[in-house]
């Protein structure tokens, strides 16, 4: 298949196709005319990329998983790969990472938010009696 036949079959753009080529995650055959040819087993090796990129894994890392078994496919393989379960736990211990560093940021930017609205309550309340105190006069 051509690769906007693959791209089809996959969900990936043609763009992206392209870029697992240049990364090495992907290797198409090259026809006479230099077009690119795939096969099955390159939707299935495009379709496992998707969720590794999903989980948030770069293609370094997704190259090292590829290449951990040829054939591996992350939808339907029971293999045991040392090299992905090392990337899981590292990419999980990053995600909790992120997640403690996000809370705290939330909470500040709560805090800063009250307070700002706490201001913003004084400032009309002093507006309001000022107005009122001209008013009188």
């Amino acid at each position: 298949m051509k690769i906007g036949q693959l791209s089809k079959a996959t969900g990936a753009s043609t763009r992206s196709i392209r870029y697992y080529e240049k990364k090495n995650l992907l290797t198409a055959k090259r026809m006479d005319n230099d077009y690119r040819e795939f096969d099955e087993s390159d939707v299935k090796r495009i379709k496992t990329i998707q969720i590794y990129l999903d989980i948030g894994l770069s293609t370094r890392e997704i190259n090292g998983i590829l290449n951990c078994h040829e054939n591996y496919n992350a939808y339907d393989s029971d293999d045991f790969c040392e090299e992905l379960l090392g990337a899981y736990e590292e990419k999980h211990a990053e995600i909790l990472q992120q997640i403690q560093t996000l809370t705290v940021a939330q909470q500040k930017l709560e805090q800063r938010i009250e307070q700002m609205r706490r201001q913003r309550t004084l400032k009309g309340t002093v507006s309001n009696s000022a107005e009122q105190s001209n008013e009188s006069t």
